[in-house]
């Protein structure tokens, strides 16, 4: 693991945005496309806002989220809405969105599903992650039911997250994301900075964020 550091947030959304799209194109130069992952929530936004501009063969780009809530597309609460409104304009308006939600059906019963159609996408090109000060990611929480089983090198590709008062979940799971090429992390502020160092000496299932750490590149601004 690799910390960069930058002087305000706005520079860090325009670099790592270049930094991404660079990983991208030298994807698509060898493979015939490209497996994009990224978080969903506000902190990406910045970012997304940047790197839609960028003019790549976006076409080629099949672009997944690290975990959603199980709500339609169009809900307020849901990530894909997000990356409709910041990533999938401009150039990246031709990117392929692979969504996770299957009308008529639960977390459970589509995660063997999805598991199964996104194979054919892995290992993850290029991973863009987020964290919560409880050093979760994606919807990999500490504390969660069965997360043992989901952190677990034989854990599917795909699993159904329960979390007490909180919408049901559908995540990546962690071997899923640890398989990534290339892997990157954003973070702000010292609280997170501070869960960040302490996952370095915790399990995985203590602290999700854990599992990703090799090879992870972090992404840190105040």
């Amino acid at each position: 693991m690799k910390i960069q550091e930058y002087p305000d947030r706005e520079l860090l959304a325009m670099r790592l945005a270049d930094q991404l799209a660079s990983e991208l194109k030298n994807c698509l130069l060898i493979h015939p496309w490209a497996s994009f992952v990224v978080p969903g929530g506000t902190t990406p936004g910045p970012i997304f806002d940047s790197l839609c501009a960028v003019g790549l063969e976006w076409d080629r780009v099949h672009v997944m989220l690290s975990d959603e809530r199980w709500v339609p597309e169009d809900h307020d609460r849901s990530n894909a809405k997000l990356l409709k409104t910041h990533l999938f304009v401009e150039q990246a308006a031709g990117a392929k969105f692979v969504p996770f939600h299957m009308e008529g059906e639960t977390p459970d019963s589509a995660a063997p599903v999805l598991s199964e159609r996104l194979a054919e996408e892995m290992p993850i090109s290029v991973l863009l992650l987020g964290m919560g000060a409880d050093m979760h990611t994606a919807s990999l929480f500490p504390g969660a039911d069965g997360l043992a089983a989901m952190m677990a090198d034989d854990a599917p590709l795909v699993v159904p997250v329960s979390v007490a008062g909180q919408e049901p979940r559908i995540s990546f799971s962690g071997p899923a994301l640890a398989g990534a090429m290339a892997k990157h992390l954003v973070i702000y502020g010292a609280e997170k900075r501070r869960a960040l160092e302490a996952a370095q000496s915790m399990s995985p299932v203590e602290a999700p964020i854990r599992a990703v750490m090799d090879g992870l590149t972090v992404h840190w601004a105040e």
